[in-house]
């Protein structure tokens, strides 16, 4: 405990020095950038755990795109089990003249079977918890669709061919307290008024759910012996693994939120790692003369250990404190995509915090520990003596190691913690080698320079580690920023204008065969031109080639997905002008031979190869065709396309519904709902709002991003400033001399001007150069929004990094500029 009381009166010593305050700050950054995404992501895993009965909306769910065989009922029945089921598609809804496209619930007596659904009886008015949904006759509607359609509790609604009185409006409901995207409102009504609205038709994309409750042990039993009657396309959720698909969106999202805050982590490693060694340089002295007075190596070690110890408590402390005042704003940003109140965060993100401060402190301190340990007695005689430690490199490559280990852990997976460890290092190495290379350039180039231009400049040269970490440090922040900046508003803006204005910008679905006629006429009274209508069949794909078909096939989660629903099968025997082939080519008009036009992409995802057969069932009956040729399909002309079209021969016999699509100009929506009132079976789709939706939900999530990154930039002025530090007394004493040698403070400042401003343009560059290719990338890949370079905002990056690191170095630097020469040389030597 002595070595504990020595070390603690040395730190409030130290404390003045100014790296003790720099590793702290850099320990606080790492800390706070990885708390703010655990706790956030904390909460929200906190209400898929405390409310998994009222997310299911019972004990257990079965889910189905097909109706469900009685043997269900009868196993739940078996148990004594209470049931409930519900129907969930899309539709038109109307009121006096007005429509707009909602999602219908029907669900029978009973249902919710845990949980209650909120309700009121207007907007604003006091909300309470009912037991059981509507009565036959009744509907409940969500809060978007009063402000559409104008809608009160008393009025009649249109649902298909029945109208049924708004009871209710649903403020929220449990099985979908985390609906994120759900874009088109809540329509509940009875299963019993279901059959009259005549909506459910050919070609309806119906989900079906079979919920029971009851006791533990009997939800086991059910559940063992319904598993293995789950046919394709269907599945069975408990409590346990409530809503799979949010979760699995959450942890994604909280991981790629986890690698943008490691960022942070990479750059406070630096900072942590250059302030210990300007410690340990400024220790070595007093460290010297206590081996002098007998101190053991031992009690040197523990004296500065608890020094360290001491600096990452309070770190870490402090940036548990501001993580979690952080992730309140990061909760209020991201509002949009959650229905619930999230509940406190627990303590968990905070010791993870804690963990990755320590082990960050332990990594980048050991090395300076154990050259100070062994510190030489004849450094009191002489100065010059070099501390040797043969265990510093071993130690370094252990905090790497231990960093390695951090970005591994965070990811969450080996595979993207290593993908992640790969791009983090890349990064840095581009960053190095460009920084590199410049400042050799800005080096070489100094000669044009003259009086304190040209020796701040050579500073980089003599200076050349120091200043290659700090411009990589700031580029990679300033890059991140840029990056995000480029994409949301050059890129996402351009995608946006780039669609030209007569752009289908309605979709209607489920026509009907004997429709297409009366279709048709409707379009032409109306005073437009009939759009072109796509036959659809819903169809399972069972078999490519010789090999049957299951999602366990396959290790993406996207084609296992593909194979286990129903695909929205087409025919035709024209060329589309968004489709083109890009191997083989359509078969001829009035060909007999099955065969089949698959899109590229859903070819490569699913490995279908040109001339093999594949096998779908429609309607329980099968057929097999050969693939005689892969589409590119461009999917931004917002017409109907497919993954699979065959030739007419193969499908034109089943039953089938038709979709297509149009445009609409602004005070035309008459034409949906006239539409809809001559055909209650036909949905229309307002593809302008669901982009309206997108844009807002990707302007919460860039913030959200954004915000963390605002982390790593912080981290990248850390950097800085511990490299100042760590070239303090140099900077000191050449002040000194120089000023001794006639060099005016306003020289002495242009001199630390031209170094820093140099550095901040140099980081600027690289960040500029790396956010512009990035951006590249994802707007040739990603959006296919061909990339026109503007000079805007990588010139704002290059002169915002140079002003910046310009004032921040000047600020770093003042005492090198004002200290007294004589006061200087004589503390120095």
């Amino acid at each position: 405990m002595k070595s504990l009381a020595l070390a603690l009166k040395l730190l409030r010593r130290n404390w003045q020095a100014g790296e003790s305050r720099v590793l702290v700050v850099a320990l606080f950054i790492a800390v706070a950038s990885v708390t703010t995404v655990g706790f956030f992501a904390d909460r929200v895993q906190l209400a898929l755990d405390r409310q998994a009965n009222e997310l299911l909306g019972g004990d257990l769910v079965i889910l189905s795109d097909r109706e469900l065989a009685p043997e269900f009922r009868t196993a739940a029945e078996k148990e004594k089990l209470t049931i409930a089921e519900t129907r969930t598609f899309p539709s038109m809804v109307q009121v006096e003249g007005a429509t707009n496209l909602a999602e219908i619930k029907a669900a029978t007596d009973g249902f919710p079977l845990r949980g209650r659904i909120r309700v009121a009886d207007a907007i604003g008015a006091p909300e309470r918890e009912i037991e059981g949904g509507p009565k036959a006759g009744t509907v409940w509607i969500g809060v978007p669709l009063v402000g559409r359609l104008n809608l009160k509790v008393g009025d009649r609604l249109k649902v298909g061919r029945t109208n049924l009185e708004v009871a209710m409006i649903i403020t929220r409901e449990p099985d979908s307290v985390l609906d994120y995207f759900g874009i088109a409102p809540r329509v509940l009504m009875n299963a019993a008024d279901l059959q009259s609205t005549g909506l459910i038709t050919v070609g309806s994309r119906v989900t079906y759910r079979f919920l029971v409750k009851g006791e533990p042990a009997a939800i086991d039993r059910f559940r063992a012996e319904a598993t293995p009657k789950l046919g394709r396309g269907q599945r069975i959720e408990g409590v346990r693994d409530a809503r799979s698909e949010v979760r699995v969106s959450l942890e994604r999202a909280q991981r790629f939120l986890g690698l943008a805050s490691l960022l942070s982590v990479v750059l406070a490693s630096v900072a942590v790692a250059l302030s210990a060694r300007r410690f340990s340089q400024r220790q070595t002295d007093s460290a010297a003369m206590m081996r002098c007075l007998g101190a053991t190596q031992s009690t040197l070690f523990a004296i500065h250990a608890w020094q360290f110890v001491a600096l990452g408590v309070l770190a870490c402390l402090l940036g548990c404190l501001a993580g979690y005042g952080a992730q309140a704003i990061l909760a209020q940003w991201l509002t949009g995509f959650f229905n619930v109140e999230l509940p406190l965060p627990g303590p968990r993100p905070a010791i993870q915090g804690a963990v990755i401060g320590f082990v960050l402190l332990l990594g980048f301190t050991l090395p300076p520990l154990l050259r100070l340990r062994n510190v030489s007695t004849l450094r009191v005689l002489r100065r010059d003596m070099a501390t040797a430690e043969p265990l510093s490199l071993a130690a370094f490559l252990l905090g790497l190691a231990a960093l390695c280990g951090l970005i591994v852990w965070q990811a969450g997976d080996v595979k993207m913690g290593s993908i992640a460890l790969a791009g983090f290092g890349a990064a840095l190495l581009v960053a190095a080698i460009a920084g590199y290379a410049m400042i050799r350039l800005v080096a070489r180039l100094r000669g044009a320079a003259s009086g304190p231009w040209r020796y701040g400049l050579a500073n980089l040269r003599r200076r050349t580690a120091g200043s290659l970490v700090q411009v990589m440090a700031l580029g990679l922040g300033i890059m991140a920023m840029l990056m995000l900046t480029l994409v949301r508003t050059e890129l996402v803006g351009k995608w946006q204008r780039s669609t030209p204005p007569d752009m289908p910008n309605r979709f209607a679905i489920n026509i009907q065969t004997d429709q297409l006629t009366e279709v048709g006429r409707y379009f032409e009274s109306q005073g437009l031109k009939t759009p072109d209508l796509y036959p659809m069949i819903r169809g399972r794909l069972v078999a490519i080639g010789d090999r049957k078909v299951t999602g366990a096939d396959y290790k993406d989660d996207r084609a296992k997905r593909l194979v286990e629903r129903e695909f929205n099968l087409s025919y035709g025997d024209t060329v589309r002008a968004d489709n083109v082939f890009v191997s083989g080519s359509l078969w001829k008009p009035d060909s007999k031979e099955p065969q089949f036009s698959v899109e590229e992409g859903i070819a490569k995802t699913l490995d279908i190869k040109m001339g093999e057969d594949l096998t779908y069932e429609v309607a329980g009956s099968r057929f097999t065709g050969k693939v005689t040729s892969l589409r590119k399909v461009d999917w931004d002309s917002f017409k109907p396309n497919f993954f699979v079209i065959s030739n007419p021969a193969v499908l034109k016999e089943y039953p089938s519904s038709w979709i297509t699509s149009f445009h609409l100009g602004k005070g035309r929506d008459d034409v949906v709902t006239g539409l809809v009132q001559r055909f209650p079976n036909v949905s229309v789709i307002d593809m302008s709002a669901i982009m309206e939706q997108v844009v807002r939900v990707s302007e919460q999530v860039t913030r959200a991003v954004e915000f963390v990154f605002l982390f790593a930039i912080a981290a990248g002025l850390v950097v800085l400033f511990a490299a100042i530090s760590a070239t303090q007394d140099e900077r000191i004493f050449e002040g000194a001399i120089m000023r001794t040698l006639g060099a005016s403070r306003r020289q002495m400042t242009i001199l630390q001007l031209a170094e820093f401003l140099t550095i901040g343009l140099l980081a600027g560059c690289i960040a500029a150069a790396g956010a512009v290719a990035l951006t590249s990338v994802l707007s040739e890949r990603v959006l296919n929004v061909p990339y026109e370079f503007k000079w805007t905002v990588p010139l704002i990056g290059i002169f915002a990094g140079g002003l910046g690191v310009a004032i921040a170095g000047l600020l770093g630097t003042r005492r090198a500029v004002h200290s007294p020469p004589l006061q200087t040389i004589r503390a120095l030597t």
